[in-house]
């Protein structure tokens, strides 16, 4: 990843300059990758059982 694309992302989640003094470059990553798993839609929501059968 380079700058331009980091700073990018950082607009997208409404990250300020003085949050990155807190934050390190894979919280980021991870901020915008959660953000884009918001929308996923999953067809099967896993129970109690299935935690146990796992």
């Amino acid at each position: 990843m380079n700058t331009a694309l980091f700073l990018l992302r950082c607009v997208q989640l409404g990250i300020s300059l003085a949050d990155l003094d807190l934050l390190t470059i894979g919280m980021v990553d991870d901020m915008y990758i959660e953000q884009s798993n918001d929308e996923a839609k999953y067809p099967y929501k896993a129970t109690q059982r299935d935690f146990d059968n796992f």
